[in-house]
């Protein structure tokens, strides 16, 4: 099943999308991340799902505005593509390789789930960016509670999927990083979700034999494709990165885990890595990106102009002095 949250005729609804685009309104259902909240996972999906095929239909998907399919409390974005690794580092850092340190653990940085964009909405430029960047993920969605669990466990902890369009500001994010800790505002005022949330079992038959799920990535640019790959490219599978972010912690019915950007064009500062130059150039008010996962379904942001940052001073340097004794 799809699943959607829109607003039509001033009302939030949660809605079964069906093949034609109708929406079938789940009854008394107005939050997905509400019907996640006590858990249950794909089982408790599905019967709301199943009670909305008997409820009457509601309006099409092209007359309403869509928002991301559910707020998550928690959005952890990993990392999984050594490709993406090696031409973001070049670009971002002018550092060359994967880092040996990348291939022990799927690691990620929570990223702000206050910044939620939804499939078609206009994408403020950061303030301050003048390097703005996409960046083509899918993410899975937590539907039941666990902490410490295996990839074997973790299967069932993950009720769905979702497009994740992780914006960024590469500019900010570099000098930053600097610091020896971000990404920060690098990546803090923009995450695109949708446009439908997609249950597990619809991606089964995607699946490969070592487990990762084979589903055809695009990323174009006002209508000029610049990225193509595979998410089975990922060198680990959902399963690993949600048992990896459940150690020594919980995940939680809803929270958000995207794999990463892509490789061979997943977003501009890779490309940029690999041909020593910004081409294509940062993204600028007017420019349209449009990243389409095969099964999920298609996300398409404008870009438009953000609002001036906020001056503040830079740090002082004050003195070292210290209470009496």
């Amino acid at each position: 099943m799809r699943f959607a949250t829109y607003e039509h005729r001033d009302r939030r609804r949660v809605a079964v999308v069906e093949e034609d685009g109708t929406l079938r309104p789940l009854p008394g259902v107005h939050s997905l991340a509400a019907l996640l909240a006590d858990g249950g996972g794909l089982p408790v999906l599905l019967d709301a799902g199943s009670a909305a095929h008997d409820a009457p239909p509601g309006p099409h998907v092209s007359d309403v505005h869509l928002f991301p399919p559910l707020q998550p409390p928690t959005v952890r974005d990993f990392v999984t593509f050594e490709e993406h690794v090696e031409g973001v580092r070049r670009s971002v850092d002018g550092a060359v390789g994967v880092p040996a340190q990348w291939y022990a653990a799927p690691a990620f940085y929570f990223t702000n789930p206050y910044a939620l964009y939804g499939p078609y909405d206009d994408i403020p430029v950061p303030p301050g960016s003048v390097a703005l960047d996409f960046e083509l993920e899918v993410a899975a969605v937590i539907g039941e509670p666990g902490r410490d669990l295996t990839p074997g466990e973790a299967r069932r902890h993950i009720v769905g999927y979702t497009v994740l369009n992780d914006w960024s500001a590469r500019d900010l994010q570099s000098a930053e990083m600097r610091v020896g800790l971000g990404p920060c505002k690098g990546k803090d005022t923009a995450t695109t979700l949708g446009p439908y949330l997609v249950t597990a079992d619809e991606l089964e038959r995607h699946r490969d034999e070592d487990g990762f799920l084979r589903l055809a990535l695009t990323a174009s640019v006002n209508g000029e494709v610049v990225g193509k790959d595979l998410l089975s490219n990922m060198s680990w599978t959902f399963e690993e990165m949600a048992a990896y972010a459940s150690r020594g912690t919980w995940v939680r019915p809803g929270d958000v885990l995207g794999s990463g950007t892509c490789g061979n064009g997943g977003c501009l500062a890779e490309l940029w890595g690999v041909r020593g130059r910004q081409d294509p150039p940062p993204l600028k008010p007017g420019d349209t990106v449009t990243l389409t996962v095969e099964g999920i379904g298609t996300v398409s942001n404008t870009v438009v102009t953000g609002p001036d940052p906020v001056p503040l001073p830079a740090g002082r340097r004050r003195g070292r002095e210290r209470p009496s004794p």
